[in-house]
């Protein structure tokens, strides 16, 4: 079941009001992001593709090795796998991030005839994150970093694993995956978020989930929003 939220009068907020609530409380606690600099839509793709459960220093390290080391992403197509996999191998899975990262620059290669996703600035936000999910390892939280957090700047809810168990444990939609979760979540976005503004609340929920919301030892007592949470409230009974 859906939780109910509160104002600070006890007054029930509509629907479009919950994310409004909770994302006030995280900016009382944490502050305003710091604000992104976008990349262009492949970089955030080879990002986006390398960073599934892999710190975020270090996958920003990775990237820039691997700067470093092809110069441009046409030579990082063209590698041999061992070459990507040597240089990727900080990030977890090395070798099947490999194998997806090299096939799926090939392959936008052989579709658009260049390696580039400028073009899909041309199409609706729908069509890229499908046409971005036909490539092997990418997935709604990849296609949604590429479509909210590049220059592309659409409205999207990048959910990743912090994103999801704050999102349950509030209870703001009823539990399911992550591609459904984000669909209900959409419907309750405030019309007037900005693509840059969901992008600021993805992080602001992604730190409660890293520092506060933790998988396995979370600090209820200390969670600015426990007093919406239903979670919460019943582990400091338990408590």
């Amino acid at each position: 079941m859906t939780a109910m939220l509160f104002d600070e009068s006890g007054v029930a907020l509509p629907a479009d009001g919950r994310l409004e609530e909770i994302h006030r409380l995280l900016l009382e606690r944490f502050g305003a992001p710091e604000p992104r600099v976008p990349w262009d839509p492949l970089s955030q793709f080879i990002y986006s593709l390398l960073s599934s459960r892999t710190k975020t220093e270090t996958t920003y390290a990775v990237v820039a090795k691997l700067k470093e080391t092809f110069g441009g992403w046409e030579n990082l197509r063209d590698a041999t796998l061992k070459e990507i996999e040597q240089a990727i191998g900080d990030v977890t899975f090395p070798e099947q991030k490999a194998m997806q990262l090299k096939g799926s620059l090939e392959e936008i290669t052989r579709r658009y005839g260049r390696l580039t996703l400028d073009f899909l600035a041309g199409y609706r936000t729908d069509k890229i994150r499908g046409w971005l999910e036909q490539f092997p390892g990418v997935g709604p939280k990849t296609s949604g970093a590429v479509v909210n957090f590049s220059t592309l700047r659409r409205k999207a809810l990048c959910l990743d694993s912090h994103n999801l168990r704050v999102v349950q444990r509030l209870g703001l939609t009823p539990r399911a995956d992550a591609p459904t979760t984000e669909e209900r979540l959409m419907r309750i976005v405030p019309e007037s978020w900005t693509a840059e503004k969901m992008d600021d609340d993805h992080q602001l929920v992604k730190k409660l989930g890293q520092t506060i919301c933790t998988f396995a030892e979370p600090k209820c007592k200390v969670c600015p929003l426990v007093g919406l949470c239903k979670y919460g409230q019943r582990e400091l009974k338990v408590g």
